[in-house]
């Protein structure tokens, strides 16, 4: 029975004649709001109830609140139980059906309000009463009172409301409270057990979680479901227990449930990030009806696995498929994009956002300048953050970030400036991005201020990368003897990125005992870490002192350890043109070679002169030529040779740029009028007119 050819007569003007409609049964209009769909049905049986003065009748206005609830209109509920004036209407059903749909739409305060007014009425509440309004407090004392409230009424025992108390408290993060009112209940139902779980997983108890999943299938008494399965299978992920995760994967094929998609999206996200990769393929390739959630996993795992290419070629595979990216697609992929620095893969992206209508998603917007900026393209990193209308802290943050990466200290301070104008509070990364601008721009009494601002005014404590930038900030200021004592007095255990900072500070300043205790402090903590070894080597050898420089590459030898190679590399038509120092392998070498000629000649008439001081490894004449043959070198020969004049040159390199290169990009920038982008293992240095953007302070 469609209600549209029932009450096709019936207007919405309430003078319409009772003759002139159809007689409908109360029967039947009981069976017509609870089948009607759409906000035109729910209008054409209002005005028949009208009509026929039926809205009196409590059954009949209530499934009425129902189904204007039921079609997304709350509001138009709202309004239609404020309107009414008999008392006989609003009884415990209307007034439970009102707060349930208030509820549910995140109207809290009112449901509240609603609430209190049925007690003020002496209209008691039921047990669905309290399930009802039990979501809407959120505040902790107020579902204290509740609680209390519950236990007057005599309700405490009932399923549905302990169910909705367990949920409440752990939704508010009180899971001491949410497992006694769990244990002391007389009847558990799945909804119980579920709500328990969630609650653990929700608030980080991965292991806590795990156990009563396994008591769940311990007492064999109650089917776990989908939601069951998803949450456990979601605290092994978190935990990176794949060995009870694969016990799970058991139970779930066990109970025939291995192919409904959340399930199966759920497995596969714990194989992903528990580090097993190809177990995730499996279930991948098996399942037939990939929704976006399941692209989505594989794109994540793949992210999270480093494997970044593969990220981006799932995302391609899955438009081929015809299926339509979400937010949570576009954000991963641009991630993926991100980390290898693939530009033009990254501009494809960018299109397909702007062609499914997420330009305008705030969270998307995020990752765009964040892949911009990652690809060395800070120009269209700004754009993006300009295009983008509704700005959040995250929005904010990473264009600061893109700022601070490439050298734009003072960027970074005005942009964070006109952020706390905006009325947005930062958060723990933003001040990352801040306190390493100042440290990159020497402003030491400034870091201090927003070291101090931090947890003063917006309470947000320092964690060890607030702290690493604290002591990178001392150490580059040359107060070296501050940034140790600063490191000694840290409330909190310095880390590798702390004590390191300080060793690059002392590398930096040549103080060589202060770098000797501090790098046998890092060959504790990480002995496998070449870098370390490798900067105290290049100390030793500065200072000529070759068989304490020996020594540290004996030890490399004894713990292991194998220093990373050097490589560049440059992305042309679809394919990545990797270089290595001294390299000879690439097909145009000699062409390459020449060029470096030419560039060596054209620099040496600026007034260059060869930093042999970075050509640690090399003795006597052999020094400068050596360092005409570093990887950076290679690549802006070639890319000075294949890429069309007035191109900019983007390269990257897997460890920090020496100074000598660092000075010769300077010098080819203003030669050539070519723009340089270097991305370092640091940061990026943006060469053009002779001027890098990091001011030579890196």
């Amino acid at each position: 029975m469609r209600a549209p050819f029932l009450l096709k007569s019936v207007t919405l003007s309430s003078s319409s004649s009772s003759s002139s409609s159809p007689i409908i049964s109360r029967a039947q209009l009981i069976k017509l709001l609870n089948s009607a769909k759409t906000l035109k049905h729910a209008a054409q049986i209002h005005a028949h109830l009208i009509t026929r003065s039926y809205l009196s009748t409590p059954v009949l206005f209530n499934s009425l609140l129902n189904l204007y609830s039921r079609c997304g209109h709350v509001f138009q509920s709202l309004a239609l139980f404020s309107a009414s004036n008999s008392n006989d209407t609003k009884n415990v059903f209307t007034y439970t059906s009102i707060i349930t749909h208030l509820s549910h739409s995140n109207l809290h305060s009112k449901a509240l309000t609603f609430f209190n007014e049925m007690r003020g009425r002496n209209i008691y509440p039921n047990n669905f009463t309290f399930s009802a309004v039990l979501p809407a407090c959120g505040d902790a004392v107020v579902g204290r009172q509740m609680h209390s409230l519950i236990y007057k009424h005599g309700f405490e025992s009932d399923v549905f409301v302990g169910s909705a108390l367990v949920d409440k408290y752990a939704k508010s993060g009180e899971m001491g409270c949410a497992r006694k009112v769990f244990d002391e209940m007389p009847e558990r139902n799945l909804v119980s057990w579920n709500s328990v779980i969630v609650g653990f997983l929700r608030n980080g108890c991965y292991g806590e979680a795990i156990c009563f999943f396994t008591s769940l299938i311990a007492e064999d008494v109650i089917r776990p479901d989908q939601v069951s399965f998803s949450s456990v299978l979601s605290a092994c992920a978190n935990a990176c227990n794949v060995i009870m995760g694969r016990q799970v994967h058991g139970v779930v094929v066990k109970h025939g449930m291995e192919w409904l998609a959340y399930v199966k999206n759920s497995l596969m996200d714990m194989y992903c990030k528990a580090g097993v990769f190809d177990d995730a393929e499996k279930l991948f390739k098996t399942t037939g009806n990939r929704d976006v959630v399941t692209w989505n996993v594989m794109v994540m795992g793949f992210v999270k696995n480093g494997n970044f290419e593969d990220a981006c070629n799932y995302f391609w595979f899955m438009r081929r498929e015809g299926i339509l990216p979400d937010e949570s697609s576009f954000s991963t992929v641009l991630n993926a994009a991100a980390g290898i620095a693939a530009l033009d893969q990254g501009t494809l992206i960018h299109n397909q956002i702007i062609k499914t209508g997420f330009g305008g998603n705030t969270c998307v917007a995020s990752s765009l300048i964040t892949m911009y900026a990652k690809c060395g393209s800070l120009v269209d990193a700004r754009r993006a953050f300009g295009e983008t209308e509704a700005h959040n802290v995250i929005s904010w943050t990473a264009m600061l970030s893109a700022f601070q990466q490439h050298g734009c200290a003072n960027q970074v301070i005005e942009l964070f400036d006109d952020m706390l104008r905006a009325g947005l509070e930062p958060d723990y990364i933003t001040f990352v991005s801040v306190l390493s601008a100042c440290g990159h721009t020497g402003q030491v009494d400034d870091g201090f201020s927003y070291f101090h601002l931090m947890s003063q005014k917006y309470n947000v404590n320092p964690g060890l990368e607030h702290y690493a930038c604290m002591v990178d900030l001392l150490g580059r200021a040359g107060r070296l003897h501050d940034a140790k004592k600063f490191v000694e007095n840290m409330p909190i255990k310095p880390d590798i990125s702390v004590w390191g900072a300080l060793l690059g500070a002392c590398r930096k300043h040549g103080n060589l005992d202060m770098g000797k205790e501090v790098a046998e402090r890092l060959f504790q903590i990480e002995p496998n870490n070449p870098g370390n070894y490798v900067l105290l080597y290049n100390m030793y050898a500065l200072r000529g002192k070759l068989d304490e420089a020996n020594e540290v590459r004996r030890l490399m030898g004894f713990n292991r350890v194998k220093k990373e190679a050097g490589c560049s590399w440059l992305d042309f038509k679809n394919t990545t043109h990797v270089f290595k120092a001294h390299d000879r392998s690439h097909c145009m070498t000699k062409e390459i070679y020449e060029m470096l000629g030419k560039v060596e000649e054209l620099v040496k008439q600026k007034g260059y002169v060869p930093e042999i001081q970075y050509a640690v490894n090399d003795v006597g004449e052999y020094k400068e030529r050596s360092l005409w043959h570093h990887s950076e070198k290679l690549a802006l020969a070639y890319g000075l040779i294949i890429l069309p004049v007035g191109a900019p040159i983007r390269i990257k390199k897997n460890l920090r740029t020496c100074g000598d290169c660092h000075i010769v990009m300077k010098l080819v920038s203003a030669i050539f009028r070519r723009e340089i982008i270097i991305r370092d293992i640091n940061r990026f240095h943006r060469f053009a007119d002779g001027e890098c953007s990091c001011g030579d302070y890196w």
